[in-house]
């Protein structure tokens, strides 16, 4: 099922593969300006969505899932928001001062916060998947064109930790257990059509969300007025 729904999103996956914010990052062309604005705007977004695994894992009917969504939910919150406080150290950044969410990052973390909240377990399990598996996916393809790159190029030390935080093993195996509970739910349950179609839908929208969350970075969108 997790494959079905990757083949549904692969035309906006591909073009996220190529977004100039994500390849400014690996040929270092990238401004700090747009990272250090991007990085504000993913610690707001890893808050909710560590919350959205939390409140998944107490619908999850199978003990085991629950658990591991619990443990997910505690690695949004601390490893990855600990690369974020060190960047935010080294920039004298206060972690805690008041950032406000910009509209696409609003617009992100209220879709996932709505649909796992009122909707079927299985829809929550689908809208918080493309934030794992797009990151690992984009994650690998900087890494390699990092290495094709090699030392032609110099790039800030922040950029390299993000690529290497999403291109891990240990990224990659919180992607495989997530697509496997995602799987295992759908065939223990046998879901309708109806249900396959809204998950699907559900994933191609995030995978788009994903893509303006770049977008946001790339043009410093702010709010009207401000």
């Amino acid at each position: 099922m997790s494959e079905q729904m990757w083949n549904e999103a692969q035309s906006i996956i591909t073009a996220t593969e190529n977004h100039t914010f994500l390849t400014s990052m690996v040929d270092g062309t990238l401004s700090k300006e747009k990272f250090v604005y991007y990085v504000k705007q993913d610690a707001i977004y890893l808050n909710d969505y560590a919350e959205c695994l939390s409140r998944l894992s107490e619908k999850c009917p199978n003990q085991t899932h629950a658990k591991r969504l619990k443990e997910m939910a505690k690695g949004a919150e601390k490893d990855e928001k600990d690369m974020h406080r060190s960047f935010f150290k080294k920039w004298k950044i206060n972690d805690d001062e008041e950032v406000k969410a910009m509209p696409n990052t609003l617009l992100y973390t209220s879709y996932i916060l709505r649909i796992v909240s009122l909707k079927p377990y299985a829809e929550g399990l689908a809208v918080l998947l493309p934030c794992f598996w797009v990151y690992m996916h984009v994650g690998k393809k900087m890494l390699n064109l990092r290495k094709a790159l090699g030392d032609s190029v110099s790039r800030s030390p922040e950029f390299d930790a993000w690529i290497d935080m999403y291109a891990s093993d240990e990224f990659e195996k919180d992607v495989t257990d997530y697509r496997s509970i995602v799987d295992d739910f759908v065939d223990s349950i046998d879901c309708d059509e109806g249900m396959i179609k809204k998950m699907k839908h559900h994933f191609v929208r995030c995978c788009q969300l994903e893509h303006m969350f770049w977008d946001q970075a790339e043009e410093l969108i702010q709010w009207p007025g401000l």
